[in-house]
């Protein structure tokens, strides 16, 4: 391989590694929210059990995203010198304003959640927690709208070479953003609801003391499996009428239709000039993977939620195994969609602007493998890590003192003899 290619296998790894936290993360802050308001407003201790067990989760796998998006950015200055230079200009605003959203907002809203248990009003703090999933969102908005420049580029004018942005709100209405949007706010609800229930069904079948706890969390996952899972079928379907005008050859390697290909090669031939302007053919392999799997689980979730009839998902044993089976299974699916995203955009960086030959640093062969081998194990690592942490914490079960307060200790909470009764305490 070539350094190009390092560079590309390294831009691959990073990305895949640093989307897989940012998925669960934005899944997982939905449950968080959703057990914190429910605490809020009827005090019901279960759900602040809740609150905790999975916040505390979340806060582990949101540290570990913080690091894997330090090290992306790393390799961008790294390895893609051409894209910046090129294109600075354009990606700078949104990039910028994300940075800021993420790690001013989000960071330090996170930080007074999570200091803020028993030190100010439950009101206020639930505030913090809301905040922090929606700065979520808008983040992930944001580095979307800069990943559809790429994809379809909009809004801009070459000069000397360099792009530069002439309508900010054309690159916010890009074709290429507002379903690629909903597609991904849809798969982290898939991801969030496959974890919480995976996680949930292990606790018990293990028999966890916490039974109502889990319980109820497992009801709230599988309610909430379809409603990601529908959509982001929906609006993954509705992404290829766009990628058909914009992008033909990712569509024709996506379906792997031989004559839709040789027909897309000629027109990209006469539009671009002789050579090779469609991806790589192996695209088809995870679009298939993902559009079959997804099938699958829209149906597992109809199944699923008529168990919840007679408490049936819990009590016939088989599904709980199923659900924890299932963990890793959104995980393939966000990095299937990714491969197809980005690697069907190629031989472009942006597309019909910058081939990605053209965007690479002039690394030497050596460098570029130092690089990617030094950033490979970093990642490795903290996945390692993040999953040893995770499964650690979710071992424990609810603990009194998650968090650094014991449960109860809220401004302006009480737990009452009939809470206690009710959980079983």
């Amino acid at each position: 391989m070539d350094a190009v290619e390092i560079s590309r296998l390294q831009f691959a790894v990073t990305g895949s590694v640093h989307y897989l936290f940012v998925t669960l993360s934005l899944g997982l802050v939905l449950f968080v929210v959703a057990f914190q308001t429910l605490w809020t407003f009827r005090k019901d201790p279960v759900h602040e059990r809740l609150t905790k067990f999975w916040g505390r989760l979340y806060v582990v796998n949101y540290g570990a995203g913080i690091i894997g998006g330090l090290v992306m950015e790393f390799q961008f200055g790294l390895n893609w010198a051409g894209l910046a230079h090129v294109t600075g200009n354009v990606l700078g605003g949104p990039i910028a304003i994300e940075t800021l959203v993420a790690f001013f907002i989000e960071a330090t809203f996170l930080g007074m959640w999570i200091f803020g248990w028993g030190r100010i009003p439950r009101l206020l703090h639930l505030g913090l927690i809301w905040v922090v999933a929606i700065t979520a969102y808008v983040s992930a908005y944001w580095i979307l709208a800069a990943n559809a420049f790429l994809q379809h580029p909009v809004g801009h004018e070459i000069r000397d070479g360099v792009a530069f942005l002439t309508d900010f709100g054309a690159l916010m209405r890009n074709p290429n953003l507002l379903d690629a949007v909903q597609h991904v706010v849809s798969a982290a609800v898939v991801t969030g609801a496959l974890f919480v229930a995976g996680v949930s069904a292990w606790q018990l079948l293990r028999r966890t003391p916490d039974v109502i706890e889990f319980r109820r969390s497992l009801r709230f996952a599988v309610v909430a499996l379809p409603i990601g899972v529908y959509p982001a079928i929906h609006f993954g379907f509705l992404q290829e009428v766009v990628i058909e005008q914009s992008q033909p050859g990712k569509l024709a390697a996506m379906y792997a239709d031989p004559e839709r290909t040789l027909r897309v090669q000629q027109e990209l031939a006469a539009r671009f000039g002789p050579g090779d302007w469609l991806p790589p053919d192996w695209v088809s392999v995870p679009y298939q993977i993902m559009m079959q799997t997804t099938f699958g689980l829209a149906l597992l979730s109809i199944v699923l939620l008529v168990l919840l009839i007679r408490n049936w998902v819990v009590r016939l044993r088989v599904p709980l195994y199923l659900l924890v089976a299932l963990i890793p299974v959104p995980f393939v699916l966000v990095i299937c969609g990714w491969l197809v995203r980005e690697v069907g955009r190629q031989p472009w960086a942006v597309y019909g602007v910058l081939s990605t030959e053209d965007a690479a640093s002039p690394l030497s062969t050596g460098a570029a493998a130092a690089s990617f081998t030094g950033f490979a194990v970093v990642l490795g690592g903290l996945v390692l890590l993040n999953i040893v942490l995770l499964g650690r914490f979710a071992r424990r079960g609810i603990e009194d003192d998650a968090l650094g307060m014991p449960l109860g200790a809220t401004l302006g909470s009480s737990t009452s003899d009939d809470d206690s009764v009710l959980v079983g305490r």
